[in-house]
């Protein structure tokens, strides 16, 4: 484990990410422009697929961080049974959902962290009913690190239901923490959001982490950072929203990562998907089955 995981167990999680929020969204042209210019040097922003292409055009950093790309920028792929990959990143990992147990659909199924390392599914979305239907299904990680565009889209079409926003730590979600730090992603403060699809439910968990200060939903605005100490649920039937195949979902302020659920047997992972491979935004994260 390096010094820094080691040290983010003592850290004031949420004081840090506050700091870190008033320096995203301050409007001061020198402290702006040099995050910008500061994160574009370490981790090779590619501006040239943005919309805005121009460093200087972004008035703080937190618009230059959550910039949209270009049209065109990310094409999707053609086979209308594909489901799509959520964001540009990394995988961290993908697979089944292990059973556990008698396998009886009781919620418990082991998601993989890393070696050594795994969370249950009723764990990550704080419940144990709402983590029944993925028993056996499949999860794909992708970490999205400071260099990637930082919207993440729907990978089917589907009717929102409802929002989960569970407290917890702010751990980083970088790959020591992620080797290290157990159950990290189950612990690290979340917005799950429950779809109806028509193969069935569909789970995208927005996970938060350390400097991370705001995750955005395209339906209600912020909704992290609002730092609680209960789980707040937010109930959507019957309001209609409908976000369909590729649209825009939400957003995070800096990096962080997404986990997909899928129940068992709608679909299947893309076989060319491995731990640590780059992704982009519309690729083929799985297959409909017939």
């Amino acid at each position: 484990m390096s010094l820094l995981t080691s040290l983010t167990y003592a850290l004031p999680h949420r004081l840090l990410s506050s700091l870190a929020r008033k320096l995203a969204y301050s409007d001061n042209p020198k402290t702006s422009r040099w995050l910008i210019d500061t994160v574009t040097r370490k981790f090779g922003v590619n501006l040239s697929e943005a919309a805005e292409s121009n460093p200087r055009a972004y008035p703080t950093f937190n618009a230059f961080f959550t910039r949209a790309l270009k049209a065109g920028a990310r094409s999707v792929d053609p086979d209308p049974a594909a489901l799509l990959m959520p964001a540009d990143g990394r995988i961290s990992q993908c697979g089944d959902i292990v059973p556990i147990g008698n396998g009886a659909g009781n919620g418990d199924g082991r998601i993989f962290q890393a070696k050594g390392q795994s969370f249950t599914a009723a764990e990550l979305l704080g419940d144990v009913d709402a983590a029944a239907p993925f028993a056996a299904g499949v999860f794909a990680t992708v970490y999205l690190s400071p260099r990637d565009y930082h919207r993440v889209h729907m990978p089917w079409t589907g009717t929102l239901r409802e929002t989960v926003h569970v407290p917890g730590r702010l751990f980083s979600v970088g790959p020591d923490a992620v080797r290290n730090v157990s159950g990290l992603f189950a612990r690290n403060e979340r917005l799950v959001c429950h779809f109806d699809t028509d193969f069935g439910p569909m789970a995208m968990v927005m996970v938060g982490a350390l400097l991370v200060s705001g995750v955005e939903t395209v339906w209600s605005g912020i909704e992290i950072p609002r730092y609680g100490d209960c789980v707040t649920v937010k109930d959507y039937r019957g309001q209609g929203i409908v976000l369909v195949r590729f649209a825009e979902m939400a957003r995070f302020n800096y990096g962080s990562t997404v986990i997909v659920l899928l129940p068992k047997g709608v679909a299947a992972l893309d076989p060319g998907l491995t731990s640590e491979m780059p992704v982009q935004l519309g690729q083929r994260l799985a297959t409909r089955n017939p």
